[in-house]
């Protein structure tokens, strides 16, 4: 079994992880973490995913679904089972591990229920206790959070730094977001480290100004008025994101096999009749980018302002 980590040690190892949260299903919490760490680790950065879900939907947007890596979560169950620390699958993008999720997760929601009625909420440190022995060998860790499931989105709480919040400008989203914010005033009782890193939106038309601002209007109702909040949003596009769950690819991935196929009347005139791949992954993959920008600028800006309590090792500013 692992040795538990010192308490200033172990906040100092988890200095980069950060939670994609939202109550709500559909708002982009997958698409975001596995978008967002598979550019970052394009560009050279040591990424980790942690995978919550019980649906597992990491293994769809990686490609990763019923090949050997993919364990259905049995390996971040068993860690947290016996306190030994996590084991990610290894390279599912060069310099990308990932720890999956799936339907063994299932089993731990009953074992948290147990532990909390005798450690009380101290008990949600569980994920970080097993992740802070590895969390040093990645510059930037996220959590995919599930919707819906309080107590698997509190154990990513209690173990992150950052909190990055995607929301759709609908109802639901705006709902989902809100319930997130009780539930961080909470997990800051444990973890008083948390702090919200910014809120996206997602899914929105390019257009609609009037409607994006209404929803900024909502998140800094929710937050309190001082809400941090990133200027790029990802736009819909739904064949690209239908694309990206067929094929298994990201968006930048989607985007450099859009430019290398055949021009549309070239099939035409072959006879082929493949399934093409939308030109809007560029501008998706264009919106990521820019986010991630945003992202890491906004995490260099946080620990430059508390240095005194930040390790040596800083984000570059550009993926």
């Amino acid at each position: 079994m692992a040795k538990r980590a010192k308490p200033g040690a172990r906040e100092t190892a988890l200095d980069r992880v950060v939670a994609v949260v939202n109550d709500k299903g559909g708002v982009g919490k997958t698409s975001l973490a596995a978008n967002l760490g598979g550019q970052f680790a394009g560009a050279g950065y040591r990424c980790l995913l942690i995978d919550l879900n019980r649906q597992a939907n990491l293994a769809d947007d990686l490609g990763y679904r019923g090949q050997d890596i993919d364990d259905e979560g049995a390996g971040l169950l068993a860690s947290i089972l016996t306190g030994a620390p996590l084991r990610p699958a290894q390279d599912v993008r060069p310099q990308l591990d990932v720890v999956c999720g799936g339907s063994r997760l299932e089993d731990l929601t009953p074992v948290m229920v147990s532990r909390l009625q005798h450690h009380g909420r101290g008990a949600f440190r569980a994920l970080g206790d097993v992740l802070a022995p590895v969390a040093g060998d990645y510059e930037v860790i996220f959590i995919d959070c599930p919707p819906e499931s309080t107590i698997l989105t509190d154990l990513a709480l209690a173990s992150a730094r950052w909190v990055l919040m995607p929301t759709k400008s609908d109802l639901g989203g705006l709902l989902g977001m809100t319930l997130v914010a009780e539930r961080f005033a909470l997990a800051r009782e444990i973890n008083p480290g948390l702090r919200l890193l910014g809120v996206v939106l997602f899914a929105t038309g390019t257009g609609a100004r009037a409607i994006q601002g209404e929803a900024l209007a909502a998140i800094d109702d929710a937050f309190g008025g001082t809400s941090p909040r990133f200027e790029t949003t990802i736009r819909h596009a739904e064949r690209t994101a239908q694309d990206a769950r067929r094929l298994g690819k990201l968006a930048h991935e989607l985007e450099v096999e859009a430019a290398a196929q055949p021009a549309w009347w070239e099939e035409l005139r072959s006879g082929s009749r493949t399934k093409r791949i939308s030109a809007t992954a560029a501008s998706v993959a264009g919106d990521y980018r820019a986010l991630g920008v945003e992202v890491l600028s906004a995490l260099q800006a946080a620990e430059n302002a508390e240095k005194p309590r930040r390790r040596a090792r800083r984000p570059r500013t550009t993926p």
